[in-house]
């Protein structure tokens, strides 16, 4: 039988030095203005804030990342760019008809005498396999998409609905999902559908960095044709990600979006960017119920909480701001880490088996040893341990059972950067005994969320 315990070891830290306050002042000042002349910074603002009329309510409160490594003593910066992550909680629609509104309920009807009388008893009206003139739960979800979309105005629901079936029949759409593009090379790296969220939402990851290398950039966005063709690689990708849903009232009726920012390019994905916000807002409305996005420039956060007050609180709940070095701790506040991507700072690495893993939190100036114990002799253990944010030493070491058995070394302390991939290692043991993972926080008063898991596979000698 194997055992794991943690062990913890408080200890104190020392407190870094404080910024100074008129210089944070100034520079500010220089970088916003900087801010309000530079186009990029417009283009960002449109491209995030361009799917909030296609999104779900998040299920519950939206949890405010501990972003700060200074939490005793904030600077300016800091404290704006922290307002622009505050948002209020919001509850995700249900789609429970019983739950509507009297105008609601009305609106509802409407739509569907509306599609009756357009379509007849006979005619044509599916939307991701759901006949939209049945009078079931599963169309009634999908009607009150396009409600929602257009605050329960019918006509313009109406239209809205009517444009999207005529797109959806001229683009292909409900074959789309089945093709073979040729984007192989974009595949698990550009756009893809990858794990679920903690509430069960399926999570599709999007990067768009690669495009910074422009032989990348000519091939796929070299003319028109290819344009187009990526758009409709982009299209499948999210055509995938809906196939995931239940279209069932208190089911999981959209999808987590992650948008990383890192090495994006400014002006060059702009005609892409906004081509596929108009696709989105317009065929896909209520399809996404949380917007996250990680490694975001600084200068962003401190923009969008300006822009913040200018926004309606239902827009605002749906958008998560991680700076960057931060996008494991954000993640992790929503998707368990076995579960994030491990360049993210997750524990999930391609064509692994997703064994869950075991969560807990190392405190500030806190040291955990996390003891495997029963492994016999000739058995190889196999770990995965990660630390959102790391910025923390970490060792590990195989303790015999026997009195007179020298403790090994099997890692020896190492301080890891923020941006540390999660550590995957084994040992095969010559005896019995216990594997010690040591993570050491106490030089940091900030709290931590780690995970880790691991596989014994016993020696076939006999």
């Amino acid at each position: 039988n194997i055992a794991v315990h943690l062990s913890l070891s408080p200890l104190p830290c020392e407190q870094p030095a404080f910024s100074l306050f008129l210089f944070v002042i100034l520079q500010l000042i220089r970088i916003y203005l900087h801010i309000l002349t530079n186009p990029f910074a417009a283009f960002l603002h449109r491209f995030h804030l361009g799917l909030s009329h296609s999104m779900e309510n998040p299920h519950s409160p939206i949890s405010i990342p501990e972003a700060s490594p200074k939490p005793y003593k904030k600077s300016f910066v800091t404290t704006l760019m922290e307002a622009a992550s505050l948002r209020s909680p919001f509850k995700e629609d249900t789609y429970f008809t019983s739950h509507l509104k009297a105008s609601e309920k009305k609106a509802l009807q409407e739509l569907k005498d509306k599609l009756m009388a357009s379509y007849g008893p006979d005619g044509e009206c599916t939307m991701w396999g759901i006949p939209l003139l049945a009078e079931d739960e599963k169309a009634d979800v999908v009607l009150l998409k396009f409600l929602r979309a257009r605050d329960f105005r019918v006509l313009d629901s109406f239209r809205m609905l009517e444009k999207c079936l005529a797109w959806r029949k001229e683009f292909n759409a409900d074959s789309v999902g089945e093709e073979d593009l040729g984007f192989k090379e974009l595949e698990g790296v550009v756009a893809y559908m990858h794990g679920y969220d903690r509430e069960g939402h399926p999570v599709c990851y999007n990067a768009y960095g690669v495009f910074k290398d422009k032989d990348m950039y000519e091939r796929i966005f070299g003319d028109e044709e290819k344009l187009n063709k990526f758009l409709r690689w982009r299209i499948q990708v999210l055509e995938r990600g809906i196939s995931l849903l239940h279209f069932k009232p208190g089911g999981i009726n959209s999808i987590i979006q992650v948008t990383d920012l890192k090495d994006m390019p400014k002006r060059e994905l702009r005609v892409a960017s906004n081509q596929i916000l108009s696709l989105f807002q317009d065929n896909y409305p209520e399809m996404v119920a949380r917007k996250i996005f990680i490694n975001v420039p600084w200068y962003f956060s401190v923009l969008y909480s300006m822009f913040g007050p200018f926004l309606t609180q239902r827009t605002k709940s749906k958008f998560v701001i991680s700076r960057e070095g931060h996008a494991a701790e954000t993640l992790y506040k929503f998707i368990r880490p076995e579960d994030v991507p491990v360049q993210y700072g997750g524990l999930s690495r391609p064509n692994d088996l997703q064994k869950p893993a075991s969560e807990f939190t190392v405190k500030g100036g806190e040291k955990v040893n996390i003891q495997i114990e029963g492994i016999e002799a000739g058995a190889t253990i196999t770990w995965d341990l990660v630390v959102g944010g790391w910025d923390l030493e970490y060792s590990a070491e195989f303790v015999p059972n026997k009195e007179d058995s020298y403790t090994i070394a099997v890692e020896k302390p190492r301080k890891l950067s923020p941006t540390e991939e999660a550590i995957r290692n084994s040992y095969t043991s010559k005896e019995s005994g216990k594997l010690v993972l040591s993570v050491d926080n106490t030089s940091s008063r900030r709290k931590k969320v780690a995970a880790y898991r691991y596989t014994v596979r016993k020696s076939t000698l006999e």
